[in-house]
């Protein structure tokens, strides 16, 4: 469905409370954004230097 579609990617891990983030927080990926249910205002930011935007395309 979005094979032809032009954006790039961004990663978001979603958890419904922040017991489920702390538990797999070791395992989350560089570079990708986390979002929390009970805090559904803010987002988490693990690295990098963008935050909830696509990296350019690496060849």
């Amino acid at each position: 469905m979005l094979s032809k579609c032009p954006a790039s990617r961004v990663y978001v891990t979603a958890f419904m409370d922040f017991v489920g983030f702390k538990r797999h927080a070791s395992q989350i990926v560089w570079e990708s954004e986390v979002w929390i249910a009970d805090s559904p205002d803010h987002m988490i930011h693990f690295n990098g230097d963008k935050f909830l935007g696509p990296y350019p395309r690496r060849k």
